[in-house]
């Protein structure tokens, strides 16, 4: 268990832990452990917010800062995939060739265009963001984005039989994994509806409906799951909940 959490740390994030042997027994059960990275990523948001709070720091360098955290976290390995998923999509090609462009380590411009647009809507999103609660509730968003992203992986058809994502998910005691991601899921959902229930709904609701979204289109273009497809997931799963929770909440002022 201990060496499948350094695993998942080591793979998915840039936050020191001790070195684990690249063996297939090691990675049992890290795609189970895999949202605690967002539990991380959400507590430093939550960290984040109380200090520019007590130093009265303004709205856009706080919501610069909590876009600039996850990929802190992470390195950025999530975007990558969802800057390879954008490419291959903006290409229009078969479903081999896509597949193909998204081996391909070089970004193309759709890439860049997509990816910035991401960031600036992101970005304005957070500057919506002005309490604790809500910071609480996208906080949830973190773990509940990833869980979902191990439930695909493992769950979803795969559009490959060999790459980064199949060396976690091939090894994998699905059984125990899904029973933690399920965990997980239930979890974040219940906290961020307990600390405010109708931003909390939006966002799980958010959420399900770019899962819904991502197997129908995922199967339709590439005829299954990548990691870089899982990587587009999750990014668009954190912005939908980022979203769904602002808009809930200015809709609850109304």
């Amino acid at each position: 268990m201990l060496r499948s959490l350094c695993s998942a740390f080591l793979m998915y994030s840039r936050i020191p832990v001790p070195k684990v042997e690249w063996k297939e027994e090691n990675r049992r059960y890290a795609l189970g452990f895999f949202p605690l990275v967002g539990a991380v990523i959400g507590g430093l948001l939550i960290l984040w917010r109380i200090v520019c709070d007590w130093l009265d720091i303004g709205q856009f360098l706080f919501a610069a800062g909590a876009v600039f955290l996850p990929i802190l976290v992470t390195g950025g390995i999530h975007l990558d995939g969802f800057c390879d998923v954008c490419d291959a999509r903006a290409s229009y090609a078969d479903r081999a060739k896509r597949l193909e462009i998204m081996s391909d380590p070089h970004i193309g411009s759709f890439a860049v265009i997509r990816l910035c647009l991401y960031l600036i809507l992101q970005t304005a999103l957070f500057t919506q963001v002005t309490d604790a609660e809500m910071t609480a509730v996208i906080a949830c968003g973190y773990v509940l984005s990833r869980a979902l992203s191990g439930l695909t992986a493992v769950t979803f058809k795969s559009a490959k039989k060999e790459g980064t994502l199949q060396s976690f998910v091939r090894p994998s005691h699905k059984k125990i994994t899904l029973a933690m991601v399920g965990a997980f899921i239930a979890a974040s959902a219940a906290y961020a509806f307990f600390i405010l229930p109708v931003q909390g709904l939006s966002a799980a609701a958010a959420a399900v409906f770019v899962l819904a979204w991502h197997r129908y289109s995922a199967y339709r273009d590439f005829g299954g799951v990548t990691g870089d497809l899982c990587g587009w997931f999750l990014q668009m799963c954190e912005i939908a909940i980022l979203a769904a929770a602002v808009f809930s909440e200015r809709l609850c002022a109304l």
